[in-house]
C-alpha cells in the first residue's frame, strides 16, 4: 500500500482566472477544431463536444440535431445502424457519429457486420467501465488491425501510463473518466476513481506527447465545467447528464403532481424522463436480461426534468463556452488551454438564493 500526497483536483475545486482580452464580442470566438488522428492521418473538423453513448442520449435523433451544430454523438449499442439511411439524416452525419462496441466476441462480430454494411462510418468507440485490463488492450489492438482506416476511441482510464498504453495499442482518442458521472456510483461501490480535472490534465499531457487525443468523459454539470475541461487540455468533452431529458433522447416523459399548497389543494405538474448509468441495474437488466451474480450495480437510476428540444441546451452550452474564451482572451477553442490559469477555490458561486 502507498499514498500519493499531492492534491488532485475536480471541477468544483477551481475557477479560471480572467485575463486581458482584445475580443470585442463573443461572436468573434471560433469553437471549431481540426484534428489529425495518429494512426491513419485522417482529419476531422467540428465542435468537439460529444453526446455520450448512454441510453436516452446517444441516439440517431440526437446525432441528427447535434450534427447541425457540427457536434458529435457516440451511438449506443442498442441502436440499429440498418435504420441509418432510412431516416432523413444528412450524409455528413457519418463524420459525426461513432459505433459503440464492447469487448466480447459477439461484440466484435457485430462491429464487423455494422462496418461492412456502413463502410463510410469513420469512428469506433470501444467502451468499457475499466480500461485497465490486459484483455481490453488486446481488443483495441485487434480492432486496429481489423480496421486500419478507422478512428478508434477507447476507454475509460484516468492515468497517464494507461493513456499512453492504449494509444500505442491502436487508439487515436482515449476516453478519460472513472466515477465522475452524475449517474455513476463506481466511487461509492468500489472506492476507485480519480478527480476529473487532474485526470484530464495528466492524461492530456501523456496523449499529446504521442500525437494522440483525449475525451474528458463525465463530471460536467454546467457550461463552466465544459470550459474548465477544455482549459485543462481535453480535446473533446463528452456529456451524458447535460444532454439527458430531451426529446431527441427518446425516453418516456412522465408527469408527476407536486403539492404547492396543501390547505388550498394547489399543485403543479412536473415532467420527468428516466436516466440511468450504463452499469446500473436498469441498464444491465434491459441489455442483458439480468444482473450477473458475480457483479453489482455501479450506476443509479434517476428522474431528470424534461427539457424539450436539445437545441436550447446546445445554444446555452456554446454561449457559455464562447464567453469563457472572451474572459481569457482566447480567439478560438484551440487557444483556450494556452490562456487558462486555474485558481484554487473553496466555493465557486453564491448559492444563497438557489432553491433547495
Amino acid at each position: 500500500m502507498r499514498i500519493e500526497q499531492d492534491t488532485k483536483l475536480d471541477f468544483a475545486d477551481v475557477l479560471i482566472r480572467p485575463k486581458r482580452s482584445t475580443l470585442a464580442s463573443r461572436k468573434e470566438v471560433n469553437l471549431s477544431r481540426t484534428y489529425l488522428f495518429r494512426h491513419h492521418m485522417w482529419e476531422w473538423s467540428g465542435i468537439p463536444i460529444m453526446a455520450a453513448n448512454m441510453d436516452g442520449v446517444g441516439t440517431f435523433d440526437m446525432a441528427n440535431e447535434l450534427t447541425r451544430h457540427q457536434m458529435f454523438t457516440c451511438i449506443t449499442k442498442d441502436q440499429e445502424f440498418s435504420k441509418l439511411y432510412s431516416f432523413p439524416y444528412p450524409r455528413k452525419i457519418e463524420d459525426h457519429i461513432a459505433v459503440s462496441t464492447g469487448i466480447s466476441n459477439s461484440d466484435f462480430d457485430r462491429l464487423v457486420e455494422i462496418l461492412k454494411s456502413n463502410s463510410r462510418l469513420k469512428f469506433i468507440c470501444i467502451d468499457v467501465a475499466n480500461g485497465y485490463s490486459e484483455h481490453f488492450g488486446d481488443y483495441v489492438a485487434k480492432v486496429r488491425k481489423q480496421f486500419p482506416d478507422k478512428t478508434i476511441i477507447a476507454g475509460n482510464v484516468v492515468t497517464a501510463d494507461m493513456t499512453q498504453e492504449l494509444i500505442l495499442r491502436g487508439a487515436d482518442i482515449v476516453k478519460v473518466g472513472i466515477g465522475p458521472g452524475s449517474v455513476c456510483t463506481t466511487r461509492i461501490q468500489t472506492g476507485v476513481g480519480y478527480p476529473q480535472l487532474s485526470a484530464i490534465i495528466e492524461c492530456a499531457d501523456a496523449a499529446h506527447g504521442l500525437g494522440g487525443h483525449i475525451i474528458a468523459d463525465g463530471g460536467c454539470t454546467c457550461p463552466g465545467d465544459v470550459a474548465k475541461a477544455f482549459g485543462a487540455g481535453a480535446d473533446f468533452v463528452m456529456l451524458g447528464g447535460m444532454f439527458a431529458g430531451h426529446d431527441e433522447g427518446g425516453g418516456e416523459v412522465v408527469e408527476e403532481r407536486y403539492i404547492t399548497n396543501k390547505y388550498d389543494h394547489e399543485f403543479e405538474v412536473r415532467k420527468f424522463v428516466e436516466f440511468y448509468g450504463m452499469s446500473s441495474d436498469t441498464a444491465m437488466i434491459k441489455n442483458k436480461g439480468e444482473v450477473a451474480e458475480y457483479r453489482s450495480s455501479e450506476g443509479r437510476t434517476v428522474k431528470v426534468p424534461y427539457k424539450g428540444p436539445v437545441e436550447k441546451t446546445v445554444l446555452d452550452l456554446l454561449g457559455g463556452l464562447r464567453s469563457a474564451c472572451t474572459y481569457v482572451g482566447a480567439k478560438n477553442l484551440k487557444q483556450l488551454s494556452k490562456c487558462t490559469t486555474f485558481i484554487r477555490v473553496n466555493k465557486q458561486f453564491n448559492d444563497s438564493l438557489v432553491k433547495r
